[in-house]
């Protein structure tokens, strides 16, 4: 069977409606990013170029397209909160995108709720059934294979404070699922949950026995 593609270089443009490299790359987890300015104004904002790195010690990052709010605070402070976006959030995180003058208190623009954290000097998302806190280890601006600077600049901290929802937790076990996660996908409004018909299982070929 002979499969046919669609082949673009993406230097040249990619020639559809709409990057599909987001839907490509996706659905991906939304990096909603709390942070605060050196005068203790917090900031929450999403990302959509958000994930984990690094199991041991737990290291978690974003990528930011021009130096925002939260770059300029978490490189200020050394400090940032990751908190779970959930679809009973979903709309309080998207009035967080809005474009808004450094210090606007995004917390009170989408009536959301700062929790006090206990290693970092930022708040949480109270209303998060996840939050990690992190301590900035690295802000990178990235080049092209030219190595030409971007503006754009990856946030890497190292999350050392965790909180879980109790009822999440099924006999120590995370339960992906049930906190019902709100996923980024391709196109300017598309996102995606998940839902616990859709899993199944894989056995790593060394534990199998």
């Amino acid at each position: 069977m002979t499969t046919d593609y669609y082949y673009y270089e993406p230097e040249q443009g990619h020639g559809l409606p709409h990057n599909p490299l987001n839907a490509i790359i996706g659905p991906r987890p939304i990096g909603w990013i709390s942070s605060v300015n050196e005068q203790g104004v917090a900031n929450l904002a999403p990302y959509s170029f958000f994930n984990c790195f690094n199991y041991q010690p737990p290291i978690i990052g974003f990528a930011s397209s021009g130096w925002k709010n939260s770059v300029e605070n978490i490189t200020r402070t050394g400090y940032f909160a990751w908190n779970l976006v959930t679809r009973e959030l979903a709309s309080a995180m998207n009035e967080t995108s809005a474009s808004v003058a450094a210090g606007v208190d995004e917390f009170a623009l989408a009536g959301l709720t700062p929790a006090a954290s206990r290693k970092i000097p930022v708040p949480r998302v109270s209303e998060s059934p996840v939050n990690f806190e992190c301590k900035l280890t690295q802000c990178i601006q990235l080049t092209n294979a030219a190595e030409e600077k971007l503006n754009t600049w990856l946030v890497l901290g190292e999350v050392v404070a965790v909180h879980i929802a109790a009822h999440l937790l099924e006999d120590g076990v995370y339960q992906t699922a049930k906190a019902h996660p709100v996923m980024r996908a391709g196109g300017p409004s598309a996102y995606y949950g998940i839902d616990e018909s859709l899993r199944f299982d894989l056995i790593r070929p060394d534990d199998r026995g």
